[in-house]
């Protein structure tokens, strides 16, 4: 296990039998917000692997001295299942660098930042929010969370305290799509879009003009959003090719 850094579990949260928020004690381990971890667990005897391993979005803005990874339990999972049966205390094992470009670098600078997400998705832009990045190169922020049913709309203390510090230019805009839920849209991100309802709810455009949008969640979600944004002009981001749309998919 010594390519691994060893952390405890520091402290669980449930939102439901599915959904979990594990919190690690392990300061060794830096990162940048948007990015993820590979979490581990020792194998069972036998396995041709001595680790199972699986990557987590950090949920926690860096300057948190408490890593926090929120993630579904796959009831048939190798890993999830076994992450939320840990007790606070136990040992969890961490890669020594966290992964990926799903972070504010990755942007170009727009009058309003979209970030667009299902699920679990969320969590990558729990972390950028809590930091000054946003803040520092966009006038707005908009945060869409799309769920199934009501009850996985979570982390709704976090998004009003991301409201309250930054007043007048944050807009969180929940989606339900299987059941009326109060102060959430109806229906899917892509058709929210294409019939102008996401914006009016909003209140800020998404257009080649005046926005990035950062989408991150199920696939589909993310390749419909793309095909949609496409026909307003807004293509991928890339290094050598600047663009209106950053992406990560995450279940």
């Amino acid at each position: 296990m010594a390519t691994w850094i060893e952390g405890r579990v520091a402290g669980r949260r449930r939102f439901l039998d599915t959904l979990h928020l594990l919190q690690v004690d392990a300061p060794q381990l830096t990162f940048v917000a948007g990015q993820f971890a590979r979490l581990a667990l020792p194998a069972p005897e036998g396995s041709k692997d001595p680790m199972i391993a699986r990557p987590y979005s950090f949920v926690n803005p860096p300057s948190q001295p408490l890593h926090e990874f929120y993630f579904n339990v796959v009831a048939e999972g190798p890993l999830s299942p076994r992450l939320a049966a840990l007790d606070v205390g136990a040992p969890i094992w961490l890669a020594p660098r966290a992964s990926g470009l799903f972070t504010l670098d990755e942007t170009v600078e727009a009058d309003t930042l979209w970030c667009v997400s299902t699920g679990t998705g969320i969590g990558p832009f729990l972390s950028m929010l809590r930091t000054e990045g946003p803040w520092d190169k966009f006038a707005n922020v908009v945060l869409v969370h799309a769920v199934r049913l009501g009850r996985d709309l979570s982390f709704r203390e976090e998004i009003g305290g991301i409201a309250r510090a930054h007043e007048g230019r944050f807009r969180y805009v929940p989606v339900v799509s299987r059941e009326p839920w109060p102060d959430a849209l109806p229906g899917r991100i892509p058709a929210l879009i294409e019939d102008g309802r996401l914006e009016a709810r909003a209140g800020v455009p998404l257009t080649v003009e005046s926005a990035h949008a950062m989408l991150c969640g199920n696939p589909a979600m993310v390749d419909d959003v793309q095909k949609v944004l496409a026909t307003r002009g807004m293509r991928r981001h890339r290094r050598k090719e600047p663009g209106h749309v950053t992406l990560e998919t995450y279940w």
